[in-house]
């Protein structure tokens, strides 16, 4: 692949940056001009991002230097298939995350209204510049300030139980990026020299196979933003913080940079190639199987709608990981795709739990019985959301776990090929009765009868749109199977 020096790559990390200027400048007393420079940044970054699809799609790519703080190892952007999969995703969504939170969090007069958008702000930056980033260094860098920017987001509501699930999340994130993630890079720069991103890998005879196996799990358990059990407790927890912040944070943004560093470090700096001569691949899978089938039936023993979404995104990641891990053209890019089509099916699912606590503040399932006849668009953009998560066509989630499906078929992994069954059973039977509940079941609450209505425009328009997104992915998966394509088979 043939890279063109750009400043582009810099810039659309910038942009949202810059933002949180006039964003804090602006604060309480300019509410108006405040949302308008973050939906500003919004679309402009995702304009940046997209205006690089052509050069991509054709085989090409930008690199720029920053600096180099370590021989080798500079501080490096690099846009290639994988990085500009990712980057579309999370900036396309940012737009409507962003409208999302004007409606959510003025009808409900929360607080600190300034800083929630302005860290919000800082953490789409550095989503960004994971996916931009050249070597391990650079996303290494950019992997902690997500961290960090996202810890006001997580405890914005300053309650105890807040301020306990912050710690929480700091703990796991921090402390296995820290603790397993960094010493595997210094182990690979002991070996090869090197912490560049490269097609293929960069450790093929230069370590025992022992040590691939251990480099291995270092970075799958140290990359804990993936959720992969027994890290994955920081998840559930999160779910205290605005629903804004579970939908697109910790819904898109925060867990798809744990799987993507776990996708770079397999594609780019371990390799299929080597991988599948050491029969790694099934430690991968194993792992991502059991996270994949113990979240989705804890996921059905919740009544709380934000924490089974939460477990049910455990699960889903994980798919992503099962893809990877059987190292097939089928299964890879099956793992790839469902980064894009769990991304837009899972933030309709937050953005409608969201307008439900809008628009009658409840949190449970068990409270919503006969909610869906007062607010049928909301839960008919669930129930598709719902169809895309659980892989049922016409949804977009049928075409990334159609090509999981040909993965394990095959490369003869019929034990994987159960677990995609099972898991999706398992998924309709948490969603489902959720979508049954709202519209068929006799309402137990008398406030029903007071016409609750939908939440207000702001709030759902960003859901219809994810809704019927998730639904033309079914249709028109092009860009996004080519750039997966691209990301594998350059």
């Amino acid at each position: 692949m043939a890279y063109q020096y750009s400043i582009w790559p810099l810039v659309a990390i910038l942009v949202s940056l810059l933002a949180a200027l006039p964003i804090m400048a602006f604060n309480d007393r300019s509410p108006n001009l405040r949302e308008s420079s973050t939906l500003m940044a919004a679309v402009a970054k995702f304009l940046i991002v997209a205006s690089m699809i052509p050069t991509v799609m054709q085989g090409g790519g930008f690199e720029l230097t920053l600096a180099e703080v370590i021989p080798g190892v500079p501080i490096q952007l690099r846009v290639d298939g994988l990085g500009l999969f990712f980057a579309l995703v999370a900036s396309f969504l940012w737009i409507f995350t962003s409208l999302y939170s004007i409606g959510y969090m003025r009808t409900l007069e929360e607080h600190d209204q300034t800083r929630y958008f302005a860290s919000f702000a800082v953490a789409i930056s550095a989503t960004i510049g994971v996916a931009f980033s050249a070597n391990l260094l650079t996303m290494y860098l950019f992997y902690e300030m997500l961290s960090l920017s996202t810890y006001p987001l997580v405890t914005h509501e300053q309650t105890a139980e807040a301020r306990k699930s912050g710690r929480k999340y700091l703990t796991y994130i921090l402390g296995t990026s820290i603790g397993l993630a960094l010493p595997a890079m210094l182990i690979t720069y002991h070996l090869a020299g090197t912490l560049d991103f490269t097609q293929g890998g960069i450790l093929a005879g230069c370590a025992s196979p022992s040590t691939i196996t251990l480099l291995l799990l270092l970075f799958v358990f140290g990359f804990a933003k993936a959720g992969i059990m027994p890290f994955h407790g920081w998840l559930p927890a999160a779910m205290v913080a605005p629903t804004p912040v579970s939908s697109f944070l910790h819904g898109v943004a925060v867990v798809k940079v744990g799987v993507f560093a776990i996708m770079r470090v397999v594609f780019d700096i371990l390799g299929p190639d080597l991988l599948r001569q050491l029969d790694l691949g099934t430690v991968l899978t194993t792992i991502a199987s059991i996270t994949i089938l113990t979240a989705s039936l804890v996921a059905l023993t919740q009544d709380s709608l934000k924490r089974r979404l939460a477990y049910s995104t455990i699960g889903q990641l994980s798919y992503m990981i099962l893809g990877v891990g059987m190292l097939s053209a089928a299964g890879m890019t099956g793992g790839v795709l469902h980064i894009a089509m769990h991304a837009f099916g899972k933030i309709t699912l937050f953005f409608c739990a969201g307008a439900i606590y809008v628009a009658s503040h409840k949190k449970y399932i068990s409270q919503m019985d006969g909610l869906g006849r007062q607010m049928p668009i909301t839960y008919l953009a669930f129930f598709l959301g719902s169809l895309s998560i659980i892989g049922m066509p016409p949804l977009g989630g049928f075409i990334s776990k159609w090509y999981l499906v040909i993965g394990a078929v095959s490369s003869d992994q019929i034990v994987l090929l159960l677990v995609l069954l099972v898991s999706s059973l398992l998924n309709a039977a948490y969603f489902l009765p959720i979508v049954y509940r709202g519209f068929f079941a006799r309402a137990s609450d008398p406030v029903f009868d007071q016409g609750i209505k939908e939440a207000p425009t702001f709030c759902l328009v960003p859901l219809c749109v994810t809704a019927c997104a998730s639904l033309a992915l079914f249709f028109y998966p092009d860009i996004f199977l080519r750039l997966a394509q691209l990301a594998l088979f350059p």
